[in-house]
């Protein structure tokens, strides 16, 4: 899937408004960072104007048409896809066009209530239209923007950003001076990529009947050839790069277990995409490596590490975290020997990789897969065959070495 970075925008006589922008398949909403111009400043068209924090990324936009930038959705606010966020106008050096002078404020007003601005008369210095002129105008009470619900206006002010803050759990009057002393609790502000976790693995769970299925793992010859290649390529694949590999592979002969389940029916994916899990700070960013099926295990490497770099850097862009078929998560350099991680719709499956907790074996010589699925379009036969299939694979991995 492509991603534009121009801003959407609607054109209306020499004033273009610019819309939020869907980035990713799964944004609904996005964050104003700050923007890169001031308000009534020239712009041209293509110049870097705003920065926006989607669910998966923060990126720069640019801007729709030439002319002077009018700026409605301030730095903190959060814009539904498809809100306006601001406006360029392009008549500005035009001598047949009249430019109207109005405060972001009132422009916004206008606009939620279909405001024609051009018949307002404006009050403020040089007749700039005041939020007070629009009101009369819509004959609306003039209530306080931050009171009225987000589904009125499109965007609303975030309450806190950057660090955390102290909220007081006392009751008021007496009861305070009694107990003499407050009760504090500390509220960490999300982040836009924590919220979208935090809603989608929540309606992972409640929608999705799933179920999990474990196999250990002999990896033994894995380290092995692991060992050699680090001899031979630089970078050198990694453990983890030969589990995505094999995953991959073995995806190609079980196209359930890299399908999905949508409206009644089984989409079965033309491409094999890997979601590989990676912690940054307190984020779960998700990098994607397309096609990881047809990559020799030496670019799989290559690939893998550019995107995790990228992820920790915060240089990843949405369409780098876009577009996974199936994913692998690996706590086992915790030294956690199995768990069951939430699936990623819509996915159909995610592989958990944990070190075995058979006493005897060498940290980390022997693995614990747990694949957790969608329970209606994988069914317990094909996770068992697909595991089965991924140990083959995994205790045999000069196979990894030979193209599909």
């Amino acid at each position: 899937m492509n991603y534009h970075l121009e801003a959407q925008a609607t054109f209306t006589d020499t004033v273009v408004a610019i819309h939020m922008p869907r980035l990713s398949d799964s944004m609904q909403d996005g964050v104003i960072v700050r923007w890169l111009v001031d308000d009534g400043s020239a712009v041209t068209r293509g110049q870097e104007i705003v920065e926006i924090e989607t669910d998966k990324a923060t990126m720069p936009f640019e801007s729709p048409a030439e002319g002077r930038l009018q700026i409605v959705a301030g730095a903190g606010d959060t814009a539904s896809v498809g809100a306006i966020i601001g406006y360029v106008d392009a008549g500005v050096g035009r001598s047949d066009a009249v430019r109207v002078r109005i405060s972001p404020l009132a422009r916004r007003i206008a606009t939620e209530n279909g405001v024609d601005v051009g018949a307002v008369t404006g009050t403020g210095p040089l007749g700039r239209i005041l939020k007070a002129d629009v009101l009369r105008a819509a004959s609306v009470v003039a209530e306080p923007l931050e009171l009225r619900s987000s589904a009125d206006v499109g965007f609303v002010r975030a309450e806190a950003s950057g660090s955390a803050r102290d909220v007081s759990g006392a009751t008021a009057g007496s009861e305070q001076q009694q107990r003499g002393t407050f009760e504090k609790r500390r509220l960490e502000p999300m982040t836009r990529s924590q919220q979208v976790v935090a809603q989608r693995m929540a309606a992972s769970r409640a929608a999705i009947p799933d179920f999990a299925v474990r196999i250990d793992v002999d990896m033994m010859a894995a380290h092995e050839l692991q060992a050699r290649l680090s001899s031979l390529l630089t970078p050198a694949p990694t453990l983890n790069d030969l589990i995505v590999g094999a995953a991959a592979r073995t995806l190609v002969r079980h196209p359930r277990v890299n399908g999905s389940y949508a409206d009644g029916a089984f989409e079965l994916h033309d491409h094999i995409n890997v979601g590989v899990a990676v912690a940054v700070g307190n984020e779960l960013l998700v990098p994607v490596i397309p096609d990881a099926d047809k990559l020799p295990l030496a670019e799989l490497a290559i690939t893998a590490r550019r995107l995790v770099d990228r992820a920790r850097s915060g240089e990843i862009t949405p369409p780098e975290l876009s577009g996974a078929t199936f994913t692998v998560s690996n706590l086992g350099m915790f030294g956690i020997t199995e768990f069951e991680p939430i699936i990623n719709p819509p996915q159909a499956a995610i592989l958990g990789v944990g070190v075995s907790r058979h006493s005897g074996v060498e940290p980390g010589r022997s693995l614990t897969l747990t694949l957790v699925s969608d329970h209606r379009i994988v069914y317990g036969a094909h996770a068992a065959r697909f595991l089965a299939d991924l140990r083959t694979t995994l205790e045999e991995p000069l196979r990894l070495l030979v193209q599909l």
